[in-house]
């Protein structure tokens, strides 16, 4: 009887041990966060707060990137979050991804603000084109 039971035993590892490595072929190993990290904060808990959106297909997955405050444990991180967002400060990883600098040169640069009359306004170069959409014009400029 005890040999019969060492055997079960024995073919339940080697078995445990096919399922295991069957199982992790296609995992990888989760990105380690620490503080002072930056990531982008999925939009998927703040449909609430982007209703005035076109459509909610259209919106970015991600919104701007936030600094981890602190490392609860390998599943939930604290954020610093601004006041604008109205979640709870400790999220899942699964709502976050790491943010990576853009490659050099491809870095958008936003023209300066000029102040007229009291209102921020861009200066514009050229109008390159126009075109009406909904019913409002829109202008490409430079």
């Amino acid at each position: 009887m005890k040999e019969v039971h060492e055997e079960v035993e024995a073919v339940l590892r080697k078995s445990q041990e096919e399922i295991r490595k069957y199982a992790n072929r296609k995992r990888s190993k989760p990105e380690e966060y620490r503080v002072g990290n930056w990531v982008l904060l999925s939009t998927k808990d703040l449909k609430f707060q982007m209703k005035g959106r076109c459509s909610e297909k259209l919106t970015e997955q991600f919104v701007e990137s936030y600094k981890i405050k602190r490392v609860i444990s390998t599943n939930t991180i604290e954020l610093e979050l601004p006041s604008t967002i109205k979640i709870h400060l400790v999220v899942n990883v699964s709502r976050v991804h790491m943010y990576k600098d853009q490659v050099e040169g491809q870095k958008k640069e936003w023209p300066l603000l000029v102040i007229i009359e009291g209102k921020e306004e861009y200066k514009v170069e050229k109008i390159l084109n126009k075109r009406k959409f909904r019913g409002k014009n829109r202008y490409l400029v430079r």
